[in-house]
């Protein structure tokens, strides 16, 4: 059997085994996707698991549970040499391997794009992954309780300053749902009011949402501003040490919530650790049917697809025109890439890939969204029902669009989950506080659930409050 080799598992990546999966008949390739994490991630509903309104494992896709004929290794891939057709894998445990392959699809994606700015490694948090939204969320639960209890002041101020770094769609929609999540919150927590929030959002160009016309963008800003939030356009983030932002129109303020949403950058095993050709920016060079290519003509059996691809765009009348990284190309070039890799392999030729933009859409809370497609504009509750009606379709598998559906009818008739789960990130905190331990960094740990009881004759067990 030929043996394929997906290396990500991704929106591409997964698309590309799903697909091939269904086309192929068993028998007829070895099919092995790599990735350091066991699911797909549907991102675009990584700002509703920070707000909320979504679970978390239901914007996460098993790829075990959903590709029966693939193998899966839980790894991160360090090298890809098609020469000698071998990818080099770090696992998630035991020594590193060499894979070898006769065909290779590499949708590897892009990783988060960052600056050397300091203070920014130790203390803010990208929006790319769902272990970040879930973190997000937490931190901004518990800032709501600590605050609570403070006098009004610049620490309670501080503690619910949120920024995010970066105005495109990710970082724009994560604004808007954290806002419209912290300002229902305030009816829960009556010894605060709306003039304890403090949310600003840093963009180095001159306006928000490149994504959209600037007219819309424009409107999207208004009605930020409008809802109490602080624009900071042209200006950079230059410093956030100790959680002290400064940027570079001379503002400065202390943030709990620093949030890094500016942009996405190449995969560094695409872009420094391949034989294969890659662009200016990193990614791999690819023809319309989606093969990488020399300035000779095709390379053979290396495919790629999704942002690690400089994919050209056949709807643009331009020649240098790419497809833009976003959802809808990856699923789609996920799904061509898997055809023609079958169509290959049975002695065919492979299509080009061809998309027209169905039109942008993004969510700014619960009843509020903006959705534009050629000229036409909508915003409010109608482009916040297209919003979940599009995703809810997108999202794979019947199972996650139930409970997706699920959740968002629950959240609308209760209201949203406000428990912070925070303490999940050290959960022997309770027991090693209870023993009397100390936690794995040699420090004594003290847990709040856990009352210490003195007697005159020396220290007795804890005991659960």
């Amino acid at each position: 059997m030929r043996r394929i080799v997906i290396v990500g598992g991704g929106y591409a990546g997964f698309y590309t085994a799903w697909t091939l999966e269904r086309t192929l008949r068993p028998g007829e390739a070895e099919l092995t996707v790599i990735d350091p994490r066991p699911y797909m991630t549907y991102q675009p509903f990584l700002p509703e698991v920070a707000a909320g309104s979504i679970e978390p494992r239901h914007a996460v896709i098993s790829v075990r549970k959903r590709l029966h004929r693939t193998r899966v290794v839980a790894g991160s891939v360090t090298r890809v040499d098609h020469a000698t057709r071998t990818v080099q894998v770090h696992p998630a445990a035991g020594p590193d391997l060499d894979l070898g392959y006769d065909v290779i699809a590499i949708t590897a994606g892009a990783v988060t794009r960052t600056f050397p700015i300091p203070g920014l490694a130790e203390h803010a948090i990208g929006l790319k992954h769902v272990e970040e939204a879930i973190a997000i969320r937490d931190r901004l639960l518990v800032a709501f309780d600590q605050a609570s209890v403070l006098p009004p002041g610049p620490e309670r101020r501080a503690l619910l300053t949120v920024v995010f770094v970066g105005a495109g769609l990710a970082g724009v929609e994560g604004f808007g749902e954290l806002l419209s999540l912290s300002t229902a919150l305030l009816a829960d927590y009556p010894e605060l009011t709306v003039a304890d929030l403090d949310f600003r959002l840093v963009e180095a160009q001159g306006r928000i949402l490149p994504e959209f016309t600037a007219a819309t963008a424009e409107k999207v800003a208004q009605s930020l501003r409008d809802r109490g939030a602080t624009l900071h356009l042209n200006a950079q983030l230059t410093s956030a040490v100790d959680s002290r932002v400064e940027l570079s129109d001379g503002t400065t303020f202390d943030a709990n919530l620093i949030v890094w949403t500016a942009g996405n950058g190449a995969n560094p095993v695409v872009a420094n650790h391949t034989d294969l050709p890659v662009d200016a920016r990193g990614r791999l060079v690819v023809g319309a049917d989606l093969r990488v290519v020399t300035s000779d003509g095709p390379v053979p059996d290396a495919w790629a697809a999704g942002d690690a691809a400089a994919v050209p765009d056949l709807a643009v009348d331009r020649p240098d025109a790419y497809t833009v990284p976003n959802a809808q190309h990856a699923v789609r070039q996920g799904r061509r890439l898997g055809r023609n890799i079958a169509a290959v392999l049975r002695g065919r030729a492979p299509k080009n890939y061809e998309h027209r933009s169905l039109g942008v859409i993004a969510t700014l809370g619960i009843g509020r969204g903006v959705f534009q497609s050629g000229p036409i504009t909508l915003t409010g509750w109608p482009a916040w029902l297209i919003h979940r009606g599009y995703h809810v379709l997108a999202v794979p598998t019947w199972h996650r669009k139930f409970q997706v559906l699920a959740i968002w009818t629950t959240a609308h008739l209760f209201g949203r989950d406000i428990v912070s789960l925070q303490s999940a990130m050290d959960p022997r905190a309770a027991f090693v506080g209870a023993s009397g331990g100390s936690s794995g960094t040699g420090r004594r740990t003290e847990d709040p659930t856990v009352a210490r009881i003195e007697p005159e004759d020396g220290p007795r067990q804890g005991v659960a409050a």
